[in-house]
């Protein structure tokens, strides 16, 4: 058994012209001293119970998931670089600039991504091979595809900087990364070691992001990994949390914490950080829940009072943009079995009750977003 006060980071290493970092084996018992470690990991699992009981309540738990899922990919992907908005996200590509399409793909790709690793996860543990798969599809046809998507890297990489000569931090060398991702492959499914769920996927986290397995692409797939873990464990019955939101809101509070259990061997304070994470995420999540459940409660009786004899059409297109907050008169038209003047007064009568916004500006091939379902997601 090994305590987290006296966890040693690892250390470095000669490469050619540069030191290389090799943190330390994580598959152990871990135990702490540190009293607040308990009262962070008891609030952070009942707010995560919360979240998975209020989510057991939620009809049709999977449309909200969706946009939920889509913020997560924008978001997740923004800490990369990438440009495109929540609105921008739910649109085709045909009608995306060209100079933004290969952002729109990326956020397109890590919605792909989860959903894949979330059905991946019925027969496979949270594994190299799991996370190799996720990064595939991730790197799938994107700016990264050249670099190695589903496999783990071949060659020295670094964080910051413009190269090896100035680079912030530099990872253990390519020929270190099977031993390292397999020690934590099982230190995430060690089933004879004690040491809580929460605590295994903070450690395993860290370690992660230090090892850098991947070329491209490690940020989003280490952040993927804990909801992946939190599903496969059990602790929620499905991907609601999110900590990319947490880690953006102070990026540099993020790569603090992690440089200090390089640098000062200080996993507590991590672990204290990311514990802090799970409770105020899982709380906003609850939060947004509810939020979606009052606003399909204030529209279904602003429908059935204000839209006479159009109420059940209204009702179902309602539904429908719960599922895909985006639509067209056409796409209206087919999913409400109407003919296209009936549907074009329908969504006009939904514009008029700023219930649906029409984003394009034009005459013909309108597109209209359901705005006060996407607001929700952007506080």
């Amino acid at each position: 058994m090994k305590e987290i006060e006296q966890y040693r980071a690892g250390h470095f290493e000669k490469g050619f012209g540069y030191k290389f970092f090799v943190p330390e084996l994580i598959n152990d018992e871990w135990s702490w001293r540190t009293p607040i470690i308990n009262k962070l990991l008891e609030k952070a699992a009942i707010k995560l119970g919360e979240l998975n009981s209020f989510s057991r309540l939620v009809p049709n738990i999977d449309l909200f998931i969706l946009l939920h899922v889509t913020k997560e990919a924008v978001v997740s992907s923004r800490i990369e670089g990438t440009r495109t908005n929540m609105d921008e996200a739910l649109l085709p590509i045909e009608e995306i600039k060209p100079e933004r399409q290969d952002d729109w793909l990326e956020v397109k790709n890590y919605v792909a991504a989860l959903n894949a690793a979330i059905v991946e996860l019925q027969h496979l543990p949270i594994s190299s091979r799991l996370l190799r798969n996720t990064h595939k599809t991730l790197l799938q046809s994107v700016r990264g595809e050249h670099k190695l998507p589903g496999e783990f890297r071949t060659s020295q990489n670094w964080i910051g900087g413009a190269s090896l000569s100035d680079a912030v931090f530099i990872p253990p060398q390519h020929q270190l990364v099977n031993l390292l991702m397999g020690d934590l492959e099982s230190f995430l499914n060690n089933d004879q070691i004690e040491v809580p769920a929460l605590i295994r996927i903070a450690i395993a986290h860290y370690q992660f992001e230090t090892i850098h397995p991947f070329l491209d692409g490690n940020g989003r797939i280490g952040r993927l990994m804990i909801t992946l873990f939190l599903v496969n464990e059990g602790i929620l019955q499905k991907p609601l949390l999110y900590l990319s939101e947490y880690f953006e809101n102070n990026k540099e509070l993020y790569y603090d914490n992690l440089t200090k259990v390089r640098t000062q061997n200080n996993m507590l304070q991590w672990i204290k950080y990311f514990l802090v994470g799970i409770e105020k995420t899982a709380a906003n999540a609850v939060d947004t829940l509810s939020r979606v459940i009052q606003l399909k409660n204030d529209l279904e009786s602003k429908i059935n009072s204000g839209f006479g004899r159009r109420s059940n059409s209204a009702l179902l297109l309602l539904n429908i943009l719960f599922r895909n907050p985006v639509t067209t008169i056409e796409n209206a038209a087919k999913r409400c079995s109407l003919s296209y003047k009936a549907a074009n007064d329908l969504v006009r009568i939904m514009h008029e009750k700023n219930i649906v916004e029409e984003m394009t500006g034009q005459s013909r091939n309108r597109i209209f977003i359901f705005k006060p379902y996407l607001d929700i997601f952007k506080d």
